[in-house]
């Protein structure tokens, strides 16, 4: 092997850790080379095929010598042709008809540029990353919404500004995680709907190299286009183009990206502050070290990872905008390098995120006694209003009342603060003979602090099931990677 070899074994490799260590199998080879190569020869083949059928002196045999050749790839050969050429696709159709023959070689790439085949194929694999995308989210809305069921009575203390305020419960809370997600999953959807192949456009998207293929006819011309569409897969094709697709559909699906990592990473931040709250836990191995010095740790890492992917994807989508802005005219390259890394990686770090998802929430770890030591603490304060109503229902001063609750409320607080100690304000106020009559078991119930709660994780998980339902065929489709 020649030095000059990127391969060589003696040369300093790096390989990306989504590939290595995060993203799955699936979305990695949606965006390999030999993907991309294929997708390629594909479109070469429709655009063949289509031309053939409208007209031109294309045979059969051609034809059919592309398609036998399709899957004989040499990526050596290619590299080799590239370093010579200077150009990957020139590259490509010079090897593609290498192996499909002299014959078939003349009409590879007829009337075509460059991005017939590098933007086409893109979105082919932007449309497909979308669908890998759509599995996770249903797989982790699935998982969520069993939680949310097994738990929407379970009362917890709820937080705003991350102090104690009124309690809500851990199904409850779990809904509020999977509306972000399923909003997500809704917006996949239809922006893949609305994702149009390029299509047949020509070198500044006006068509002319096939219109004079065609001979002046528009109507053939506007055939060929919507062959390639069909024989692709896509529901519609761009009405009007430069010579690349409008960049704006790369600031679209890194938009709809990011907000996946949004979603993903508010579940995450939660799940880490719950886990300090020892409440609820991410999965956790029977030999998983969390600290290589503290030997007690149990980290909430795969949550922190989701938390720091989902940072990478939104500095991604910075991008594509940008790129969008400064594509001047009918195109510039300047997107070309661009868009090679931010892509692929946003797939692959959203990717990446959700099958952490997917995999956190497999198994989450509740601890009711840990819940119910947290409300401890706080749910006397709760309850003081309703103790005071009744008293005030028993013939009690409703503002004499009020003030005895907020002196041992105070003095109930100051000792907490000065001691370290639990809340003794329900004792203070058994101890009191206004309050003691009506401080009884059933009025700190944390179950009557919960509102509609349950109601409406009922209601909610009715409502998902509906709007999941033409998601069911991706039921069983997609199982993690497991890493730790």
């Amino acid at each position: 092997m020649s030095d000059a070899s990127p391969s060589a074994p003696d040369r300093p490799q790096y390989a990306s850790p989504l590939a290595s260590r995060y993203a799955t199998r699936e979305m990695l080879e949606n965006f390999s080379d030999r993907r991309r190569a294929l997708l390629w020869r594909d479109l070469w083949i429709a655009l063949a095929e289509g031309e053939r059928a409208l007209g031109l002196p294309i045979s059969a045999a051609q034809v059919d010598a592309l398609k036998a050749a399709r899957e004989t790839l040499d990526f050596a050969r290619v590299a080799a042709l590239e370093a010579e050429l200077r150009h990957d696709v020139m590259a490509h159709v010079h090897h593609f008809g290498e192996v499909a023959g002299p014959d078939a070689a003349k009409i590879i790439h007829l009337g075509a540029t460059s991005c017939f085949v590098t933007d086409n194929a893109e979105l082919v694999m932007i449309q497909r990353g979308l669908e890998l995308l759509m599995d996770r989210l249903y797989t982790a809305l699935q998982q969520l919404a069993g939680f949310a069921r097994e738990h929407r009575a379970l009362a917890c203390q709820a937080y705003t500004h991350f102090q104690p305020a009124q309690l809500t419960t851990v199904g409850k809370r779990a809904c509020l995680w999977i509306q972000d997600l399923a909003l997500d999953l809704e917006s996949l959807a239809l922006l893949q709907g609305r994702l149009p192949l390029r299509g047949v456009k020509g070198t500044t998207g006006t068509q002319a190299s096939f219109l004079a293929l065609f001979e002046g006819d528009h109507d053939r011309v506007r055939r060929l286009d919507e062959h390639v569409r069909e024989a692709m897969g896509f529901a519609r094709v761009i009405a009007v183009s430069g010579q690349t697709y409008t960049r704006k559909l790369d600031a679209w699906v890194l938009s709809a990206l990011a907000d996946v990592a949004s979603s993903a990473a508010k579940f995450a931040v939660d799940m880490r502050l719950l886990a300090h709250k020892r409440e609820v836990d991410e999965p956790f191995g029977s030999r998983q070290i969390g600290s290589s010095a503290m030997a007690y740790k149990r980290n909430p890492m795969r949550s922190e990872r989701i938390c720091g992917l989902a940072r990478f994807v939104h500095s991604l989508a910075t991008s594509p905008p940008q790129t969008h802005a400064n594509q001047w005219f009918e195109r510039t390259l300047d997107d070309s390098a661009n868009r090679r890394l931010v892509l692929t990686e946003g797939f692959l770090a959203t990717d990446a995120i959700l099958n952490l998802v997917v995999d956190v929430t497999a198994a989450l770890v509740v601890h009711p006694a840990m819940i119910r030591a947290n409300m401890a603490d706080e749910l006397p304060f709760m309850a003081t209003e309703n103790i005071i109503m009744r008293g005030t229902q028993a013939g009690g001063s409703r503002q004499d009342l009020h003030e005895v609750v907020r002196q041992l409320s105070l003095e109930a607080v100051a000792r907490m603060k000065r001691e370290g100690a639990p809340n003794d304000l329900l004792a203070r106020m058994r101890a009191d003979p206004q309050l003691g009559p009506h401080v009884t078991d059933d009025v700190i119930d944390p179950a009557r602090y919960v509102g509609r709660a349950p109601e409406q994780v009922d209601d909610f998980l009715a409502q998902l099931e509906d709007e999941l339902r033409p998601h069911e065929g991706r039921a069983g489709r997609f199982q993690p990677r497991v890493r730790v």
